[in-house]
């Protein structure tokens, strides 16, 4: 009782100092839940989509160990983002703009920017694919609808609505998959065997390096370090910004976790309806149009409505890495009512429509964004690397030779296998 009383009045005096302490409590960490989920949007893109639904339909179970491979890598850089913005008070952006050369950050930022308009463009495009499935909406007209929801959803929500928004968003993808599994006859021992043996079927390269590509996106590690800065307690207390970083933690491996079930569960109602079948899918309407028969009207109708979600979701995060990436040129945070951050939302997807516009079709606009992804990120991973490496910026908390291994083992095996991408498309 005492203990308690000394806790009360100790609590009152630190808010008479102007400092906001958290309580750390035994579920406390539950209200770190959130900026994870807006990232694992990202993860389950309708990038991510095109490339299961070909993984299951072409291999079976066979290529869900990738899926485990990019969630660890995942899990391994967003945690680094996170670990930036939270000992510093910086996104990867500021940070950029104040520890970088400003000839080098303009270059590294404007290349950020340009792959989160592609990256935006992919997400548009997955929701208009949707809203065709769906109401036989011509993919541009469905792009513009797309972009101006997404559009007043940022410009009028704060990172507070946008998180129950997307949690919402995320939770229906998820419902969805399962409502998807219960129809198809799964082979959960091959699918258990398959998640943790690596195998390289003859000619899956291509779907391998695309799975990954569709994983670990520059833009999503701008928007991780862009988010846990915002929830900042204070950046002068050590026990306050360790307890944070071991939420956040908890944070990135729930919400990691999650977008590994619902990519998993993509490839395994792939194997489950289209592999065993002996049908070959490599478009995400033609999948759609494939499980009417398969599986019935009702599968096909929420395959899309989960594809409209998760376009829509992805995009909403799309645009607030733009305008994230943008706002850090001028060494500024995120902030909807900032001028800087609404320019680069809405350069975001203006140019993101204005190119959906020019390609011919929508399948060439996906690869032509994957391509320069796979040239971009590799540049946004060792930005990462060098910035949450400097002692001059992070101080004590620095990464550990431990960390710095697996950090240059993760960015050296995207950065290859993004090559190697990017080399399959042009050859």
């Amino acid at each position: 009782m005492f203990k308690g009383i000394k806790n009360l009045f100790k609590g009152i005096k630190n808010l008479f100092k102007g400092r906001h302490r958290p309580k750390f409590m035994a579920l406390d960490f539950i209200k770190y839940i959130g900026p994870g989920l807006l990232v694992t949007v990202g993860f389950i893109d309708p990038g991510n989509w095109a490339s299961n639904v070909a993984a299951g339909s072409s291999y079976g179970y066979k290529l869900l160990w990738m899926v485990t491979l990019s969630t660890v890598m995942l899990i391994i850089l967003q945690h680094n983002a996170a670990h930036l913005g939270i000992v510093t008070g910086y996104c990867m952006s500021e940070a950029a703009s104040k520890f970088l050369q400003p000839s080098v950050s303009k270059f590294v930022l404007i290349s950020a920017v340009l792959a989160s308009i592609l990256t935006a463009m992919a997400e548009i495009l997955g929701a208009a694919i949707a809203l065709q499935m769906l109401f036989k909406i011509p993919i541009k007209i469905g792009s513009l609808i797309t972009v101006v929801f997404v559009s007043w959803m940022l410009y009028t929500n704060s990172y507070k609505k946008l998180e129950k928004w997307i949690i919402g968003f995320v939770s229906l993808i998820g419902i969805s998959f399962i409502f998807e599994l219960s129809l198809v006859d799964v082979k959960w021992t091959e699918a258990v065997v398959s998640w943790v043996k690596p195998e390289f079927p003859p000619g899956s390269m291509p779907i391998i390096m695309s799975v990954l590509g569709a994983v670990v996106m520059p833009h999503n590690l701008f928007l991780h370090s862009e988010i846990i800065q915002s929830r900042q307690w204070n950046l002068e207390d050590e026990e306050i910004i360790v307890k944070q970083l071991n939420y956040e933690y908890f944070d990135t491996i729930f919400s990691m976790v999650i977008g590994w079930a619902i990519n998993s569960a993509m490839i395994i109602v792939a194997a489950s309806a289209f592999f065993a079948n002996h049908i070959s899918v490599t478009e995400l309407d033609q999948a759609q149009q494939m499980l009417k028969p398969l599986l019935g009207n009702a599968s096909a109708v929420v395959f899309a409505l989960a594809l409209l979600f998760a376009g829509i979701s992805s995009s909403i995060t799309a645009g607030m890495a733009g305008g994230s990436i943008f706002a850090g040129i001028y060494k500024e945070p995120y902030d909807i009512n900032d001028i800087h951050t609404r320019v680069g939302v809405g350069i975001t997807y203006i140019f993101a429509v204005l190119l959906i516009f020019f390609v011919k079709s929508p399948f060439q606009g996906l690869v032509y964004s994957q391509m320069f992804l796979s040239v971009q990120l590799p540049i946004t991973i060792f930005l990462l690397i060098y910035l949450t490496s400097s002692k001059k910026i992070m101080g004590k908390f620095a990464n550990t030779l431990l960390y710095k291994i697996l950090l240059w083992t993760t960015g050296i095996i995207v950065t290859i296998l993004n090559v190697m991408l990017l080399i399959s498309f042009v050859v």
